[in-house]
């Protein structure tokens, strides 16, 4: 691939791959972490001469995404979509990429357990971690736990994976490595450190005792939007690089990433990336939460019900937009206190998010969320109200109650 793309219309690796040293170990090479994780790694390698490099694992699933990047140099290319053009860049930073089932668990856990490694990073979906919503707690009654509870030198589950190279690092006098999560849900810091405490205790409470000792789990608030990869979004990317790209993916120029600052083995200079290192995370979450999930879901109601197929339909729209544009500003900014943050230029910018028409949610699509979404959209639409009067409560709950139980009442069949 790397040869092919001499020619190409794309920002290419103008770093040496070579010197880039693989520290991180990353479970989860899907789009989302392609197109944002590999992102700030690629420009801190090209714009500021780093040599922290990636080894990508899959372990359930994902064999294929795997394969086309080992066939490609372990290369591929982030689309981004504006408003006016597309642009392209190669990202090179990944050293090496494995999967359980072509590779083996055991090269996974030997690349785990190199000297070098600092950081394993996650992004396996809320469901990778096998936690109950309702009380945090790792469910040790799930079967695929209880396997790795009984045979613990040969885990399926990510949180046995990781726990396993720990225990062999324990035994070989190698430090302890950071874990990260880098998944889209609330504290996610907190609930990879007791998952993996929880599973720890349940297999050597000397060994939980270690992690609980060396590891750190900062947590993190990530935000990109990264449609589903498809043969048009294929066809796009080759049309900017001049190859076929099995791996590519495509996103919005938009990025954020905001990290608890909280490791033992060091790290990148995200920061220099344009990453924000926090010593608290939990403010820019409920920024996101009420702010770009409740401006979004306020939309996939009231949308629906007006006809539109896409979220930029509504913007186009002056009054939806000035009613989100008021809805951030006016009910869910004030509830919020996150430090050095413009949250009218927050608002501005999901605003110009969700104008882009280059990435739109297919037809129904907003029915299908406002359905899905209706009990935690809800709360997020009310988290600003205790400022107002109690007549504007009333009115304000009754509409918003009347528009989303319209939303659920016409979808039935949705499940």
């Amino acid at each position: 691939m790397g040869n092919h793309l001499l020619s190409a219309k794309a920002t290419l690796p103008v770093y040496d791959r070579n010197n880039l040293a693989p520290r991180i170990v990353h479970l989860g090479f899907g789009a989302f972490h392609r197109a944002h994780q590999g992102v700030y790694a690629d420009i801190l390698a090209t714009e500021h001469f780093s040599d922290w490099g990636y080894y990508e694992v899959n372990l359930i699933g994902g064999e294929q995404q795997i394969a086309d990047l080992q066939q490609q140099d372990n290369l591929y290319t982030v689309a981004e979509m504006s408003a006016d053009a597309w642009t392209a860049r190669v990202v090179g930073v990944v050293k090496k990429a494995l999967h359980v089932q072509i590779d083996g668990l055991e090269t996974v856990l030997a690349a785990m357990c190199e000297p070098q490694i600092a950081i394993v990073s996650l992004t396996i979906t809320e469901k990778g971690y096998f936690h109950s919503p309702a009380t945090g707690q790792l469910m040790l009654d799930h079967p695929m736990v209880v396997a790795d509870v009984q045979n613990p030198h040969q885990p399926k589950t990510a949180t046995g994976v990781i726990v396993e190279a720990l225990a062999r690092r324990k035994a070989a006098g190698l430090p302890a490595f950071t874990v990260m999560s880098c998944d889209n849900m609330p504290e996610n810091g907190h609930v990879m450190r007791d998952v993996v405490t929880s599973y720890a205790q349940a297999i050597d409470v000397k060994l939980a005792q270690w992690i609980e000792d060396n590891v750190t789990f900062p947590s993190t608030m990530v935000d990109r939007i990264v449609p589903a990869v498809t043969e048009d979004t294929l066809a796009k990317i080759e049309q900017l690089t001049g190859v076929r790209d099995a791996a590519g993916v495509a996103c919005e120029p938009f990025r954020q990433w905001v990290i608890e600052d909280n490791f033992v083995a060091g790290r990148p200079e995200w920061e220099k990336a344009g990453a924000e290192l926090v010593s608290d995370v939990l403010p820019y979450e409920e920024m996101k939460l009420r702010m770009l999930n409740g401006s979004h879901s306020f939309l996939a109601y009231l949308g629906y019900l007006a006809g539109y197929q896409h979220i930029n339909d509504c913007m186009e729209d002056e009054h939806y937009r000035h009613a989100a544009y008021t809805l951030m500003l006016q009910e869910q900014a004030p509830t919020l206190k996150v430090q050095g943050v413009d949250l009218q230029d927050y608002a501005n910018r999901l605003i110009e998010r969700y104008s882009n028409r280059r990435y739109v949610i297919e037809p129904g699509r907003l029915r299908w969320m406002a359905a899905r979404n209706c009990h935690s959209g809800c709360w997020i639409l009310f988290a600003g109200i205790w400022r107002m009067t109690a007549s504007s409560i009333c009115w304000r709950w009754a509409s918003r109650v009347g528009c989303v139980m319209s939303v659920v009442l016409m979808n039935r069949e949705i499940r």
